[in-house]
């Protein structure tokens, strides 16, 4: 009866150890381990077993990618302008061992390295230059920093300014002139939109004018040829000649009594006198 009491026990024991000595590591993560405070190995994702009460978890280390947002810090520019500067760094741990007996925290290494790197690329150029040139002090800044951090077993994959944010009075000009420049461009474009209507109406007036010109020319060749194939074709009959033109006449001073600007018309006394002139004749036929 003993003896079976200390083999349910010696079994228990035996479980208890088993059960502490087995790691599921889960995926993205990798666990360094230590041996009596010194270390031992690196253990993958998966199932895996370590001596109980010999040897120690030391760190979880995350190998996926981790975001390290830095709030803003203020930097002196070469001309002597205090801006903020918002940024953000993406890595990725490729060798746990180094991230951790390399560096005591290697997120707040990265961190501090941005923050002074961040101060020297800046401190060596212009506002001017800094506003503009994004992409320069970003491709300067991962070029420092990925010099630096192999020794820590991480890598600096994205670097990223998310924005900079220039003095006060900086700000309150730039939306001064931001705006001038908006209200420039809508009294240029409103001037060429006049300018383009007057071109339009000038153009329209001057085509009007022509076709007018055109059916002037028209309608005076017309009445030159009627004029002339009348005087052609009743030769020596006076009598009809007189009654066409005498009728031309007579709806020409009826369509000026029409127009609005018309007061009165005077129809000719004797427009058989007045045809008579039309010929080159008196009333006597001579």
């Amino acid at each position: 009866m003993a003896l079976l009491i200390i083999l349910i026990v010696f079994a228990i024991l035996i479980g208890l150890v088993l059960k502490k000595g087995l790691c599921k590591v889960p995926q993205g993560q990798e666990w360094v381990i230590e041996r009596l405070g010194k270390f031992s190995r690196v253990l993958k994702p998966g199932l895996n077993f370590i001596i109980p009460f010999i040897e120690t978890i030391r760190e979880k280390v995350v190998t996926e990618i981790q975001t390290i947002d830095i709030d803003p810090i203020e930097v002196i520019t070469k001309d002597n302008a205090v801006i903020k500067v918002d940024t953000i760094v993406f890595i990725k741990v490729n060798d746990p061992k180094k991230a951790v007996y390399g560096v005591d925290d290697y997120k707040k290494a990265i961190e501090q390295l941005v923050i002074t790197t961040m101060r020297a690329v800046i401190g060596s150029i212009t506002l001017d230059e800094t506003l503009s040139g994004k992409e320069k002090i970003v491709d300067d800044l991962k070029s420092r920093i990925m010099y630096d951090t192999p020794d820590w077993g991480v890598t600096v994959t994205t670097f990223d300014i998310q924005q900079i944010i220039p003095p006060q009075t900086l700000r309150e000009a730039m939306e001064k002139q931001a705006a001038a420049e908006r209200e420039k461009r809508a009294i240029e474009t409103m001037a060429e939109a006049e300018k383009k209507a007057a071109i339009l109406k000038a153009e329209g007036k001057l085509r009007a004018a022509e076709l007018e010109a055109r059916a002037q020319i028209a309608l005076a060749e017309a009445s030159a040829k009627s004029m002339m194939l009348i005087n052609q074709g009743l030769e020596g009959k006076e009598l009809p000649a007189f009654f066409l033109l005498g009728d031309k006449y007579i709806n020409t001073l009826t369509q000026l009594s029409q127009s609005e600007n018309a007061k009165f018309i005077v129809y000719p006394a004797d427009i058989q006198s007045a045809i008579n002139g039309l010929f080159g004749k008196n009333k006597k036929g001579e």
